[in-house]
């Protein structure tokens, strides 16, 4: 413990008091954070500049050590967009409805839950990954049904599942909430994804609910998990941004790739896949070895095109249709046909 005690001091308390305050940082954020810490600790200047990814990996794995006993962890990943490596505190054996019953009323907490199963389920079928929500199809689900689909494991309801549910504008002001409590991340287009921080902390309650085969299911072997991971970098696959060109391959990459095979499962990053195709020296799928085609993509791009102006608000006219016609270029089944 004498060894702990002396990698453990007021620099480390400071760090991980600030970490708790902010619930993310990136390597640029946590310099000038360090570099204050470590001017008042060991009283003279420290420059930001003079803060490495060591000294912050260094103080995240002394607060590790402190933290470990309370399930609670200081976990890291790549923002799916800007590809910077995001710092988050998490708790690792929690679900969102334990990490947000403390601050949100049942109804807010069952709205959320009503939005991760839109994101998950109803916006995630084979044809179309999306895996996000607009503002509109969000608030539309403000109300609580009269019966859940599902219960939880141990049969009972989750908590929420017999409130009324919101109004239209409390809907609204809980997704801005959720962003910006660093839940929810929304893009230019208006649509709502999972945060960095919210994938690190959700990521086994999401593959454990989301991936789960139903019994309705069960002999539908071909269909792929509803949570896939990127197949370079291990992480999950949610978004898509703006098309790049790679010179090499003459063909066009986003954030956020499919396989072209519809059964198949393999999922890309953009930074990913042009590091793993260089390194494999052919384009073809590395799973099911199909032509990599780079045109089908997971995230907002993938949803119909109605549904993507009704998202940027570019259109009133369509942004209605969608609202009062939910089956419309959403439902899964038609989706599918």
């Amino acid at each position: 413990m004498s060894g702990d005690d002396e990698q453990w001091n007021d620099s480390n308390r400071a760090f991980l008091q600030a970490l708790m305050a902010r619930s993310t940082l990136t390597l640029d954020e946590a310099k000038p954070l360090l570099a204050a810490i470590q001017t008042a600790y060991e009283r003279k200047e420290t420059l930001a500049e003079d803060i490495t990814e060591a000294d912050l990996n260094a103080h995240i794995a002394a607060a590790n050590t402190r933290i470990s006993h309370f399930d609670l962890e200081i976990r890291s990943t790549f923002h799916q967009t800007t590809r910077k490596r995001v710092y988050a505190f998490v708790n690792s054996s929690s679900d969102p409805i334990i990490q947000l019953a403390t601050i949100h009323t049942a109804e807010e907490i069952s709205f959320l839950k009503r939005v991760l199963d839109a994101m998950f389920e109803t916006y995630n079928t084979p044809r179309n990954e999306v895996m996000a929500i607009t503002s509109m199809q969000a608030v539309r689900l403000h109300k609580a049904p009269d019966s859940r689909r599902k219960d939880t494991q141990d049969g009972s309801a989750t908590q929420g599942s017999t409130a009324q549910g919101l109004k239209m504008i409390e809907a609204e002001k809980m997704l801005r909430t959720l962003v910006d409590e660093g839940w929810f991340e929304k893009s230019k287009k208006g649509y709502y994804t999972l945060s960095p921080r919210a994938l690190m902390e959700l990521r086994g309650w999401l593959i454990e609910t989301y991936n789960d085969v139903d019994d309705d299911d069960a002999d539908d072997d071909e269909r792929p998990p509803r949570i896939k991971q990127c197949v370079a970098c291990k992480e999950i696959v949610t978004v898509v941004s703006d098309v790049i060109t790679i010179s090499r391959a003459s063909t066009k990459i986003s954030k956020g790739q499919r396989c072209s095979k519809r059964n198949c499962y393999c999922r890309l990053h953009d930074i990913c896949v042009q590091n793993f195709f260089r390194m494999q020296r052919s384009n073809g799928c590395p799973v099911c070895k199909t032509e990599w085609t780079g045109d089908v993509f997971v995230g907002e791009r993938a949803a119909p095109t109605s549904t993507r102006r009704s998202g940027a608000g570019s259109n009133a006219n369509t942004s209605r249709i969608t609202v009062d016609n939910p089956d419309q270029n959403s439902d899964p089944d038609e989706i599918d046909r």
